[in-house]
């Protein structure tokens, strides 16, 4: 868990670890355009910036919390 909180990219399953969401509820995040990512060429995995894309899980999970829907929430995001 040290090298993952110490690395400036993680994959989805290190930010499973990190934030306790799901796998599946990440990837539909990643899929709906709400979580931006890196993917290398020669590697498809998807790399996501650690600090920037947990304090939007966290985000989201707030959004979530007060009653936003998912696209409300994707309009929030695109307003930044």
């Amino acid at each position: 868990m040290e090298a993952i909180l110490a690395s400036e990219h993680v994959s989805i399953g290190e930010l499973v670890r990190i934030t306790g969401s799901r796998y599946s509820t990440l990837k539909h995040y990643t899929e709906e355009g709400m979580l931006p990512f890196e993917q290398a060429e020669e590697n498809l995995t998807r790399r996501y910036k650690r600090e920037e894309t947990v304090a939007r899980i966290i985000w989201i999970k707030e959004l979530k919390a007060s009653g936003l829907s998912i696209p409300q929430i994707k309009e929030a995001i695109d307003a930044l």
